[in-house]
């Protein structure tokens, strides 16, 4: 029995939770994948798998077959690709996660100037306002916001944020500044409906309100040009508003009341096996994302 193979196949099967999926991806038949999972539970005397008609699940000791399998051949790709050179010199194409207006404000000049650097690279960015699944869509690096749950990837913190209410000077000319969260019941919101967005604002001091904003958006973007026109307040987190922070355009209330910062990493899964398009594209945007005076 080819051993290295017979580890390829229950990989394979682990991952796709499917022997025809398995065998799809490894262009062999079906039954030549049962016949090489059926002969390695034989060799090693133990049940990999459990199969029913709907579904295929690793057993206890097949999960940590299975761990063995990725180690091993991890560090054989490894092994291949430096005596290739790919772990020395850029190449191929890099695939890049991030919220939508993070990845358009922060991430993309960081991706553009990359390609600039390695002209050979090719790049494809995934902005969204959703948790994307690094493994299973092709992302090479990703960009997150908030606290990460426990994984096996690797993580490199570069920043944080802060949520702020903020408003236009000349609204809070006219409608005064809040002094508690409580106040903003008596004021003019605009909020967005995104992916964290909730009508039960959260501060720090163990304090919260139910808001009853007048218009709700689907962006981030129009909640921030309400407040920047001077029509009412936004919530939005302090990188979305930080230039309009700084010039005067937009000013910040209830700074006392803020919850503790969100922490920002660049996030990969390769570990020590990260090929060398990842960790020069780390690298650089770790870099470039301590450098930004908005995440700090």
């Amino acid at each position: 029995m080819d051993r290295l193979q017979a580890m390829r196949i229950v990989a394979t099967v682990a991952e796709a939770a499917s022997f025809a999926e398995a065998a799809r991806r490894l262009h062999m038949s079906p039954p030549a994948v049962t016949r090489a999972v059926a002969a390695l539970e034989e060799a090693i005397g133990a049940r990999l798998f459990v199969r029913t008609t709907r579904s295929v699940k690793l057993t206890e000791a097949g999960g940590r077959y299975h761990e063995d399998c990725r180690r091993i051949l991890a560090d054989i790709a490894e092994a291949e690709a430096a005596a290739a050179g790919s772990y020395a010199t850029p190449s191929g194409a890099l695939a890049v996660t991030a919220s939508v207006l993070f990845g358009g404000m922060h991430v993309l000049p960081i991706v553009t100037e990359y390609l600039d650097l390695y002209p050979t690279m090719t790049a494809r960015t995934l902005f969204v306002d959703r948790q994307v699944n690094i493994v299973e869509e092709g992302i090479d690096v990703a960009i997150r916001i908030g606290h990460l749950p426990d994984s096996g990837f690797t993580a490199v913190r570069v920043g944080a944020v802060r949520r702020v209410v903020c408003g236009a000077p000349s609204y809070f000319a006219t409608h005064g500044m809040p002094a508690t969260p409580q106040d903003l019941k008596h004021h003019r919101l605009a909020m967005s409906t995104g992916s964290w967005a909730s009508t039960e604002w959260r501060f720090g001091q163990d304090q919260r309100v139910t808001v009853q904003p007048a218009l709700l958006s689907n962006t981030n973007e129009a909640g921030i040009a309400a407040a920047l026109a001077g029509w009412g307040l936004t919530r939005a987190l302090s990188y979305q508003v930080g230039p309009a922070l700084l010039d005067g355009r937009l000013m910040v209330a209830l700074a006392e009341y803020e919850e503790a910062p969100l922490p920002i990493h660049v996030v990969h899964p390769d570990g020590r096996q990260a090929p060398a398009k990842v960790r020069t594209f780390v690298d650089l945007a770790v870099a470039r994302l301590r450098a930004n005076r908005f995440l700090g």
